[in-house]
């Protein structure tokens, strides 16, 4: 059983991780990654919030195959979104970590 006092704590906690994590979604969209294919002639850039923020294609790739040029876009948006999903990871690992120490294993927090 849990101590009355024991309980407001956790409650109290738990608002403040929730609050703690709202802050950190939206800094997430201000931060940004990038990848890139082809040598650095395909550049895609992400926020924190796996949203695609721009694509930049050097001008003399465009030239080339077209299939070879898709593949590259397509490697490149893989690559900032994983950057980015290893990024908000981060930082939302960083305000759990310290207040729920003892999960039980698999347990999930949406957002984490």
């Amino acid at each position: 059983m849990i101590p009355k006092g024991g309980l407001n704590n956790m409650m109290k906690q738990f608002t403040k991780m929730q609050q703690q994590m709202e802050r950190v979604q939206d800094e997430l969209a201000d931060l940004t990654v990038e990848g890139s294919a082809g040598g650095g002639m395909v550049k895609v850039v992400a926020n924190g919030k796996q949203e695609i923020v721009s694509i930049k294609i050097d001008p003399e790739v465009l030239s080339d195959d077209v299939e070879m040029v898709e593949d590259m876009v397509v490697a490149a948006t893989n690559q900032a979104l994983s950057k980015s999903q290893e990024l908000s990871q981060e930082k939302m690992a960083g305000v759990a970590g310290g207040m729920l120490p003892n999960l039980p294993g698999g347990f999930k927090i949406p957002g984490l």
